[in-house]
């Protein structure tokens, strides 16, 4: 505990983390009697560097009074802190400047992981208490307009930055608030980011690239963190200027190497219920927008059957993303998408239409040690005897793990020509068929 006169220490180990505590809640205290001192409402971002020079002032005032004394450093980290509380998001604002981090997780005041290159590690923050994680959790879905409490105890929203929020609160939530936030990087990664990190070969992107401009349609399928609006976003940048992109998200996510992109993004209902607007009716708006093009983030729902439309007249190259553990997987769960539809259609001739809309479907996983890896690339031929005929172009076979405990493997051909190469060519797309002889990368 930090006594009278006593100056907050910085050391390691357990005194330092029960500092760190001290400390956070000493801000909360001098935090609390700023906000009764000052009229914050009526100071924005443009007053920070004014307001620093009056909160440094205020906080020695503050803390003399309940007899603290800090350091020199802890004065400075004080008013910066303090800076972060009114302005920004607390202890969160360190861990959001940090270009390494892609995630963030606050399982508890005195639990915040962030994962960095895959991996997750503590870090080396902490709130004060449960109510200032809840005060956080509280300032960043009012700043994109949303609410959360215990009538609407989960909430999805996206930051000014692009970063992705997911907020849940007791009663769903037993041990107190918890956040998430998966970052995007500064540079959105392209298409050659993907190449160098080993998530793809060259001749993969090239055959990708292909069917991109050939206005091929195609379903990206894996996990969550596996890649594919990365992948998703990276492959944009193969469409032509000439086309008209319109993309529908949950949450807006999707950063496209384009010059003429619409973006849609869903609405939740209001307190009353009403105000609500689906992916679904999204996309049915969508077909009025003249789109060459429609990219959907992620289909969960009805929308699927709107997209298949969309693919089967006249908006070839398409693109969606979908969870599943591999290619069939992701086929049976877009079945099923389609079903939510209420629309009693026989399973064969959904089927037959999944198959028309869609002619490739590309695999993402991330694998042990958080690299990530498109698995397969596959080719819908057709329907034989009432199932799909799937051919896999490419794939990547885990061999084991390397000393750091990562996995490595090969990436290879299978020596299949690709049905869709005619409508490359025929599109005028270079597409050498060296792409297809034997190749074997380890990764």
């Amino acid at each position: 505990m930090i006594t009278g006169h006593e100056t907050v220490s910085r050391a390691g180990g357990p005194q330092a983390h029960s500092s760190e505590l001290e400390f956070q809640r000493l801000k909360t205290v001098v935090h609390e009697e700023l906000i009764e001192s000052l009229d914050l409402s009526m100071v924005g971002e443009a007053e920070r560097d004014l307001l620093a020079g009056e909160i440094r002032h205020l906080a020695e005032d503050i803390c003399a009074g309940l007899g603290k004394r800090l350091s020199h450093h802890d004065h400075d980290r004080m008013r910066a802190e303090l800076l972060d509380e009114i302005f920004g998001l607390g202890p969160l604002e360190r861990l959001m400047r940090d270009p390494s981090i892609s995630d963030i997780l606050v399982n508890g005041p005195a639990e915040v992981f962030v994962e960095r290159r895959g991996r997750l590690e503590k870090a080396d923050i902490c709130f004060a208490d449960q109510p200032h994680v809840m005060r956080i959790i509280q300032r960043v879905v009012s700043r994109v307009g949303r609410r959360i409490d215990e009538v609407s105890p989960t909430v999805d929203a996206r930051l000014p930055d692009g970063s992705r929020v997911h907020a849940i609160i007791p009663p769903l939530a037993l041990d107190g608030p918890k956040l998430s936030i998966r970052r995007f990087g500064v540079r959105p990664l392209d298409a050659d980011d993907l190449v160098d990190g080993g998530s793809l070969t060259r001749e993969m992107l090239d055959f990708l690239a292909a069917a991109v401009q050939a206005r091929v349609s195609f379903l990206i399928s894996g996990g969550t963190g596996s890649g594919k609006t990365t992948l998703l976003g990276a492959l944009s940048a193969f469409v032509s200027d000439a086309e008209r992109l319109v993309t529908i998200e949950d949450s807006a996510e999707l950063i496209l190497r384009h010059p003429h992109v619409v973006r849609l993004e869903t609405r939740n209902a209001n307190v009353e219920g009403s105000g609500e607007v689906s992916q679904r009716e999204l996309v049915r708006n969508s077909l009025r927008m003249r789109p060459d093009r429609i990219i959907v983030g992620e289909v969960r729902g009805g929308e699927a059957l709107d997209m298949l439309q969309a693919m089967n007249t006249g908006h070839e190259g398409s693109l969606t993303t979908i969870h599943a553990n591999d290619t069939r997987d992701a086929l049976s769960r877009l079945e099923m998408m389609v079903a939510m539809t209420g629309l009693e259609l026989p399973v064969p001739v959904v089927r037959q239409y999944i198959s028309a809309g869609i002619r490739l479907v590309v695999h993402l996983a991330r694998l042990q040690g958080g690299v990530r890896r498109v698995m397969r690339i596959s080719e819908i031929v057709g329907i034989e005897d009432g199932a799909y005929r799937l051919e896999d172009i490419f794939g990547f076979e885990q061999t084991g793990v390397d000393q750091s405990n990562t996995a490595i493997g090969q990436f290879h051909t299978t020596g299949y020509r690709p049905h869709c190469t005619s409508r490359i060519k025929a599109a005028g797309v270079e597409l050498p068929d060296e792409v297809f002889d034997g190749l074997a990368v380890s990764r």
